[in-house]
């Protein structure tokens, strides 16, 4: 049995080879189903990738079944300390089981710690993940730079805030989040109230933004996008790299994702 530390300081006790995961987090699950197909073997409802994914559900991030996961064996169960709720987390570890938790706030700091749980799975850094950090390095920001309000939701309206990954994304590429003040990580909004922006972004998830139903409640320009682009971290960091900028309106079209 190996020791590894996790993103919050915890040691994590994995075997020599881990064999099976079970994964509470659509990112997560994605990186690991990407870099070895089959090792994840109990994901959330929400675990839409990849699409062949042969997982059991577990239900979701923040109400996982726990006996379900007690009864999968997994050798580890990957977490994220936004995604998940301490007291879930802390049932699986009286349960006997290793729980392994991420804390991904920027694009940079997602890579590294992306690369440290594969490598607690007993995997070695995958190209994906090597591509990804290779295009973010290159990216230029948009200049001059550009300051946007990022929907999430409505009735109630809320919108990125403080402290997020989606918020962290978009300072990579350019453009300020016009409510990064703010002391809430989303905050409830009033789209006739915001302070100065020239862009807002709408994605698709977790409210489903279209060009009927979103952009009629702003003054400014509106851009509709992918909203795993924006929040996922994963694989998706290399489609984000590549689609965000034209999506957004900063760059022309790069070449296609593979």
């Amino acid at each position: 049995m190996e020791r590894v530390i996790d993103d919050e300081g915890r040691e994590v006790p994995v075997p020599a080879r881990v064999r099976r995961v079970v994964s509470l987090v659509p990112s997560l699950t994605e990186a690991v189903e990407a870099t070895a197909p089959g090792l994840v073997v109990g994901a959330t409802d929400w675990c839409t990738h990849p699409a062949d994914l042969a997982a059991e559900r577990v239900r979701g991030t923040k109400n996982p079944d726990v006996g379900k996961v007690v009864a999968l064996a997994p050798d580890l169960v990957l977490a994220n300390q936004e995604e998940n709720r301490p007291p879930d987390l802390d049932a699986l570890r009286e349960a006997g089981l290793a729980v392994y938790v991420t804390d991904i706030r920027d694009v940079d700091g997602g890579i590294a710690s992306l690369a440290r749980m594969l490598a607690a799975c007993g995997l070695p850094e995958p190209a994906w993940l090597r591509e990804a950090r290779a295009l973010w390095d290159a990216i230029e920001p948009a200049s001059p730079r550009r300051r946007a309000v990022v929907p999430i939701w409505r009735k109630p309206w809320m919108a990125v805030g403080s402290d997020t990954f989606t918020g962290a994304v978009l300072d990579r590429l350019g453009i300020d989040n016009a409510l990064a003040d703010s002391p809430e990580r989303y905050p409830k909004i009033d789209p006739a109230a915001l302070p100065e922006h020239d862009l807002v972004v709408l994605p698709d998830e977790p409210y489903t933004f279209t060009a009927d139903d979103g952009p009629e409640a702003f003054a400014a320009p509106s851009a509709l996008v992918s909203g795993r682009l924006l929040t996922w971290y994963g694989p998706s960091l290399v489609d984000a790299a590549r689609e965000l900028p034209a999506a957004l309106g900063l760059a022309d079209p790069g070449p296609p994702s593979r």
